[in-house]
């Protein structure tokens, strides 16, 4: 647990899916407002009336217009930030991991390896990383192939 520990630089990878300007994306923190979603106030993807509004992500996981109060506090606190990596970013984070480590990266954290690698070039040697890399991306082969156009 990295939370308490004020040495760690704490930053969340959002689902920027056609980019936030385009407004197709899941960018809660990054673009969404405060309101109240399954009786938790977070931060949600809505509209001015407070009614959820469509999001999307390359990531079914991703996909959703609310994030956890813990989150939302990290956020509002400062303890973490927040970055939105789109569609085609988490695709080439998906290319990196299955090239470089043979592992097939779910949708998921594959925003989060496409980040990783743009950050690394900026951090001095002695500095380390540490990425949560969780599912299993045999169950997103379909959309990476119809994306690539790659034939399976």
């Amino acid at each position: 647990d990295f939370i308490g520990d004020e040495e760690v630089r704490l930053v969340g990878v959002e689902a920027g899916g056609d980019g936030i300007e385009s407004g197709r994306h899941s960018s809660t923190i990054s673009a969404g407002s405060v309101g109240v979603l399954h009786g938790s106030m977070s931060y949600l993807i809505q509209n001015d009336d407070g009614q959820i509004i469509e999001t999307h992500s390359i990531s079914a996981g991703l996909d959703y217009p609310g994030v956890g109060p813990e989150h939302s506090w990290l956020n509002d606190s400062q303890r973490a930030s927040y970055v939105s990596v789109d569609d085609s970013q988490a695709l080439e984070g998906f290319k990196l991991m299955c090239e470089l480590e043979g592992i097939i990266p779910a949708l998921e954290p594959a925003h989060a390896v496409y980040y990783v690698s743009q950050l690394a070039p900026t951090l001095k040697k002695d500095q380390i990383i540490v990425m949560g890399l969780s599912g299993r991306g045999d169950k997103d082969m379909e959309t990476v192939a119809s994306e690539m156009d790659v034939q399976v």
